[in-house]
């Protein structure tokens, strides 16, 4: 192994800040650019060695503070202005990407109906609503999933997911935005339900799933 070789690709993930390890779905790579600065790699890509953060926007405001990245990189670091909104962002686009992925793979639906309709007869594996969603369509939807939850007789309730406002997916995904959508099983669709889970995980917010964070806004 060489001295750019990312050493916790071998030993384990750990986040630099709790000192707990987790699974990619769990935690955020972070790489140093050539000139120093700290870049998110949010698809974990990026060469050279890398550290690891907690997905939790707290977390991350914590190791920018403590200014944990130069000893976990090993190298002088610079910590951009605004890190934190800008994973954040990367968070939402690739989250759109992936939608927009899975709805052309046939595995996301928009729609009230379509959705009520995927949700009662079991083949949703998640629902998203926008943000500022109406609370009667939220709330039958939610019926519609407490009532496939008693028929299936599962553990397992479908989860919902609140990631963006209106206004947020006009920028993030143009004319494929939605204000109810479900995820249908497949490749595609489990990615989308992975990046959304991860996206609400960063926001860190018991009320994650009602409001809306403005750092989406100001980084698009």
């Amino acid at each position: 192994m060489t001295e750019d070789e990312d050493i916790s690709d071998v030993n384990g993930r750990q986040c630099i800040v709790t000192r707990e390890s987790g699974s990619v779905d769990e935690l955020i790579r972070f790489v140093a650019a050539p000139d120093g600065t700290v870049v998110p790699d949010i698809k974990r890509k990026l060469p050279g060695r890398g550290c690891w953060v907690k997905a939790e926007r707290g977390v991350l405001e914590k190791a920018i503070a403590k200014n944990l990245f130069a000893r976990a990189l090993k190298n002088k670091v610079t910590v951009p202005e605004g890190l934190a909104d800008q994973v954040e962002h990367l968070l939402a686009a690739d989250l759109a990407g992936m939608i927009n992925m899975a709805r052309k793979a046939g595995e996301f639906v928009s729609g009230f109906a379509k959705v009520d309709s995927a949700v009662r007869s079991g083949k949703a594996i998640a629902v998203l609503h926008a943000q500022d969603a109406a609370d009667d369509g939220v709330r039958k939807v939610g019926q519609a999933r407490k009532a496939f939850h008693m028929l299936a007789e599962t553990d397992e309730e479908i989860p919902a997911y609140r990631p963006f406002s209106a206004e947020e997916m006009v920028t993030l995904m143009g004319e494929n935005g939605f204000i109810h959508a479900c995820v249908l099983a497949g490749k595609a669709g489990e990615g989308v339900v992975k990046r959304a889970r991860l996206l609400e995980r960063f926001q860190s917010l018991g009320n994650a799933r009602e409001k809306g964070s403005g750092a989406l806004m100001n980084k698009c």
